[in-house]
């Protein structure tokens, strides 16, 4: 019944969206995925953009259990980039065909509103597309000026700012967010800015990071509540689920979600946001062949390059690819690699 509504483009609940991973097979989930993805991009492409991760800063007050990356504000090895870097930083992203930045850091303490004002103004004038600051950022931006989310986003677009990546999300539940990340905004905090976003026209995308202290109720509340505001605004332009990596955090313990079980929550992702256009692979986390597996799991995107990619990465998960090689492994799994922008339309 529920593979019928599916085949059909019928919506599915949460309760048959629980009930379709508890009971289906990978091999099920992945056969409807394909049919979802095949039903909105017909034709066999694979997109992709070239950009660099950039971390303005590594110091932070959030102190999340789950993060590698961050230097408490009284760690000396604490860092922020200076112009200069950040100049070298988008040459060499431009030298290699890249097309935008993905601009996000620490919850720096000291910082004003001002001085994220002048990066963008800078980085602007470099002629490249800005995709920054994640939504617990702006909602420190929002603390720390003592101005309204809606007057931040406005200030930051006038300085340069292009679109919003959908970090910070990991899971919009409460009671997870409580747990893992006590001091970073709340999940209706992280909608509220996301929505704010929308209405002033910036395209954002979603994520969502798994397999950690959640439960599979709270993974579909986090689905539905995107699926909710996407229906309400449209705003977002993709999806990208990603498991956690435990190495080096204060979840270490966990184990890591296996390549099985990430296909599984890719493809129920597909079957179930049924007004995102666009879902991305993780071979930042899953590496090369599990994300040409995807491309049968319902994502149609190989997501970016990651000239630059830091918060994974010390997390103890290295895998790199350039240009060629994301060509090479979409070729290989049988579809036309083409490069993107932000908004989903072809280089």
């Amino acid at each position: 019944m529920i593979n019928k509504k599916i085949l059909a483009g019928e919506r599915i609940s949460v309760a048959e969206g629980m009930e379709l991973m508890a009971t289906g097979d990978l091999l099920q989930l992945g056969s409807l995925a394909s049919a979802v993805r095949r039903r909105l991009h017909p034709e066999p492409i694979v997109t992709y953009v070239i950009d660099r991760n950039i971390n303005y800063t590594d110091i932070c007050i959030s102190a999340c259990k789950f993060c590698a990356f961050f230097k408490a504000p009284e760690d000396e090895s604490g860092t922020v980039l200076s112009h200069q870097e950040l100049t070298q930083k988008i040459k060499e992203t431009k030298e290699l065909g890249g097309t935008q930045i993905l601009l996000q850091g620490g919850l720096h303490p000291d910082k004003p509103l001002e001085f994220y004002e002048e990066m963008l103004t800078y980085m602007k004038g470099m002629d490249i597309h800005i995709h920054g600051f994640s939504p617990p950022e702006i909602w420190h931006f929002a603390n720390i000026s003592g101005l309204s989310v809606k007057e931040v986003i406005e200030r930051l677009r006038r300085a340069g700012l292009d679109s919003i990546p959908g970090g910070g999300a990991e899971i919009l539940s409460n009671r997870v967010r409580t747990e893992i990340a006590p001091r970073k905004c709340t999940a209706d905090q992280w909608i509220m800015v996301m929505e704010e976003a929308h209405k002033q026209g910036l395209r954002t995308t979603a994520t969502m990071m798994f397999g950690h202290v959640e439960t599979m109720e709270e993974r579909f509340e986090h689905l539905r509540r995107l699926r909710d505001l996407q229906d309400k605004t449209h705003g977002f332009t993709a999806f990208i689920p990603w498991p956690f990596q435990p190495d080096n955090t204060a979840l270490a313990h966990i184990p890591k979600t296996s390549a099985f079980n990430y296909l599984k929550m890719l493809a129920i992702s597909r079957i179930f946001l049924d007004n995102f256009d666009n879902i991305q692979a993780s071979w930042v986390t899953q590496g090369g062949q599990v994300a040409q597996l995807s491309l049968y799991f319902g994502a149609n995107d190989f997501g970016s390059t990651m000239i630059e990619e830091n918060v994974v990465a010390a997390a103890g998960v290295s895998f790199r690819l350039n240009e060629g090689e994301i060509r090479r492994l979409v070729e290989g799994a049988g579809y036309t690699p083409r490069q993107r922008y932000m908004d989903y339309s072809l280089v």
